[in-house]
């Protein structure tokens, strides 16, 4: 039996700790559950929000309707391949503790994600990613529901069209699925990925020689805590922005402008920016605005610096965008979405 509640803050579902509320809320734990939602006339009624950690939304004012949120559970190895595990996880799992799953299991190819805020059921509508490592390198397929119809439907790689935080759930299927399990491509051999960012400094400061997952994942957290804000202790998203991609012409623009600009060369041609550099030499780093700032350690962080509201946090990225655009002439994109 769904219990479905009224005027419900939202305060809780959201890593931005902002201030909504909802006219209804209600928490799907089976699939069971989901499907009595679909017949209820409180669905039928109410356009809805489906949430899992609640930590890629800003919400800039109260939700008008229905909010979702998925709290399906369990992780199953559903088959193996010589070396390759097939692990299905459901949507409402936290993902860091998905992967600490995986990696006490000696599992290879998440361990370059840990430490990533959100639910499973998020990791490909986003195509999360970090160090060199996404989502779209190690999935299978997903399973969905039709919200239409309540039909249950398999979504191949190809199917979900992945890009840069990017799936076709954000875009051409945006509200008209909800994800319930996404089964994970890993390995039994282990072939590390440590050329991104500081991961092979930060092992040598811990005085790993030979490193295991164990091992890269541990870097990971540690670089991840020591430039970025726990939402426990001070509300934020993550990554707001974008890392923008340019074309060679553009790129060497920059760089005869500003030659030590930040990038990394792409299969296609195209160079992809640090955002969060553009962000720091355009004099934002531990920029404040009201209870709004850009967080003082890394600036692609945007947070709430205690009851800031969310249209105070667009705000500030509205203002981020358009002095980023005036020094550098890029347009960066807000990676969070704004309900």
């Amino acid at each position: 039996m769904i219990k479905i509640a009224d005027n419900v803050s939202l305060k809780p579902y959201n890593t931005f700790g902002i201030e909504a509320s909802c006219n209804h809320f209600v928490e799907i734990n089976s699939v069971s559950d989901l499907n009595a939602l679909l017949d209820s006339e409180v669905y039928k009624r109410n356009k809805h929000l489906i949430i899992g950690g609640g930590s890629n939304i800003l919400l800039t004012k109260n939700f008008d309707g229905l909010v979702i949120k998925n709290n399906l559970k369990g992780i199953e190895v559903v088959r193996e391949e010589g070396d390759d595990v097939f692990v299905k996880a459901s949507a409402g799992e936290v993902w860091h503790e998905f992967v600490q799953w995986c990696i006490q299991r000696n599992l290879a190819g998440l361990e370059n994600l840990s430490l990533i805020p959100g639910c499973v059921g998020a990791s490909p509508m986003q195509n999360i990613g970090a160090y060199g490592v996404e989502i779209k390198d190690v999935f299978d397929c997903l399973e969905a529901i039709d919200l239409n119809d309540g039909t249950r439907k398999e979504f191949s790689k190809e199917v979900c069209n992945f890009g840069y935080r990017e799936s076709v759930f954000k875009h051409e299927l945006k509200n008209k699925f909800i994800i319930i399990s996404v089964t994970f491509k890993l390995s039994k051999k282990i072939n590390l990925n440590t050329s991104y960012g500081a991961i092979n400094t930060e092992l040598e400061s811990m005085g790993v020689k030979q490193p295991g997952i164990k091992d890269v994942s541990q870097a990971v957290i540690n670089i991840r805590s020591s430039k970025l804000p726990d939402p426990k202790v001070t509300g934020n998203a993550g990554s707001f922005f974008k890392n923008p991609e340019v074309e060679l012409s553009e790129y060497d623009r920059i760089k005869s402008q500003f030659p030590n600009v930040v990038a990394y060369p792409l299969e296609n041609g195209n160079y992809k920016l640090a955002a969060g550099w553009l962000i720091e030499q355009s004099g934002l780093k531990g920029y404040q605005a009201g209870n709004a700032a850009v967080h003082d350690k890394q600036a692609l962080v945007l947070v709430n610096k205690g009851g800031a509201k969310g249209d105070e946090i667009y705000s500030l990225s509205e203002h981020v965008l358009q002095t980023v655009f005036a020094k550098f002439g890029v347009k960066l994109e807000r990676e969070v979405n704004i309900i």
